[in-house]
């Protein structure tokens, strides 16, 4: 017993190792971002803010499908509650958007516990694909046809934040905390025994049933964590842009969404900030060619899906094991 547990000993040594440098690399990234608004005009300072955004949006995402590895459409549908909540909130009841963000995320986490119950009754695959699609389409008429709250098709505008949210170069540092907290609290969750759940669910849900894993508690625990970041990045969302509108939360944003997920690398943290960032910013590139934005979107989605099909983070795993998550596989 004690050669076999001093065999593994270096094993976990080498593993502690990598843990703290992965670390290190971690937070080099937040404290070199601090220095970069200075550079930036101000479309580039609210570019990147929304990078911030869909950082959190991928995160959501990836918890459902990536990690859970659910075929689970309704990310669209958090995306918009926790849009429409913080707006709401912000211009009904004069909230100052920082007390907005938390109900956001609660919202969020509500509908996510909504859309498990299909989940939880044991529907898969397409079945539940086509049920949470339905969700977030039924949530996108009610901001249509509920004119008296959210002010129908015309939208409505949020108010203007103060200081220190009011402008995109102050709302970047706020953001971005908000984002460090999303991917350290959603790591954390990942390599903890939900974290092992979700992964025994992923592999064999029926095999994890057999062990006495309680399956359905943790699909609800993920769907309504997944709510609970989108909502948050709803709320940034709302603050952002300054005008919520339905056409936010229709099928091409979706496809935007699922997008981030599959380009940055499924089932990966990691992969969900490279996603975010290439494909929120890359295509501003083009901003000034019309139509250049939609094709190198569309070719950037074939590229890496033919060539690298577990994302943009499988490139950089096989350069170096500090960007191997935990539940990152070929």
């Amino acid at each position: 017993m004690d050669s076999a547990a001093a065999s593994r000993a270096p094993a976990r040594a080498a593993e502690g190792r990598l843990f703290f440098r992965r670390r290190r690399v971690f937070w080099l990234l937040p404290v070199l971002l601090l220095f970069l608004p200075p550079f930036l005009n101000q479309y580039q300072q609210y570019v990147v803010n929304t990078v911030l955004v869909y950082v959190l949006v991928g995160i959501g995402f990836n918890v459902v499908v990536g990690n859970l590895g659910l075929l689970a459409f309704s990310n669209v549908a958090y995306f918009g509650l926790g849009t429409y909540g913080s707006a709401l909130l912000m211009a009904k009841l004069g909230w100052p958007w920082a007390a907005t963000v938390i109900p956001a995320g609660i919202i969020g986490a509500l509908a996510g516990v909504i859309t498990s119950i299909p989940a939880v009754r044991g529907v898969r695959l397409f079945y539940l694909a086509i049920l949470t699609l339905a969700f977030g389409e039924l949530m996108r008429w009610t901001y249509v046809h509920w004119e008296s709250l959210t002010n129908g098709s015309m939208g409505m505008t949020v108010p203007s934040a103060a200081f220190p949210l009011d402008t995109d170069r102050h709302r970047f540092y706020v953001f971005l905390v908000l984002a460090i907290l999303a991917i350290v609290a959603t790591d954390r969750l990942l390599r903890s025994r939900f974290g092992r759940a979700f992964e025994a669910i992923r592999g064999n849900e029926v095999a994890a049933a057999a062990m006495g894993i309680p399956t359905n508690r943790y699909i609800l625990l993920g769907f309504a964590w997944s709510g609970f970041i989108v909502g948050i990045g709803g709320a940034m969302f709302a603050i952002s842009v300054g005008q919520v509108s339905p056409p936010s939360f229709n099928m091409q944003e979706l496809i935007l969404e699922f997008a981030v997920v599959m380009v940055g690398g499924l089932g990966s943290l990691i992969g969900s900030v490279i996603g975010a960032a290439v494909l929120t910013a890359l295509p501003q590139i083009f901003i000034s060619f019309p139509g250049f934005q939609e094709l190198v979107f569309g070719v950037m989605i074939i590229l890496v899906l033919l060539f690298l099909p577990r994302g943009l983070v499988s490139l950089l795993a096989r350069l170096s094991p500090l960007f191997a998550d935990r539940f990152y596989r070929e």
